[in-house]
């Protein structure tokens, strides 16, 4: 399960805004906000790609995407 609150803050310390991601990431806003928001998961190419994006180490990445716990 995606750690949302995780993954948001790394956006926003990306300097890089949603629209931004869901552009480079090939979606619409209106899907990348279904994904943040848990409605929807993230495929793992989307992932990888966000982990490029947003300079996110393996140890980040398992912690945003692949958390047991969400806050």
């Amino acid at each position: 399960m995606t750690n949302t609150l995780k993954l948001k803050a790394a956006i926003a310390e990306s300097g890089l805004n949603q629209e931004q991601i869901a552009e480079m990431l090939g979606v619409s806003l209106c899907t990348l906000n279904y994904k943040l928001n848990g409605t929807s998961e993230f495929k793992a190419s989307e992932i990888k790609k966000l982990a490029e994006l947003l300079h996110l180490d393996a140890d980040k990445v398992m912690k945003i995407f692949f958390a047991d716990n969400v806050d």
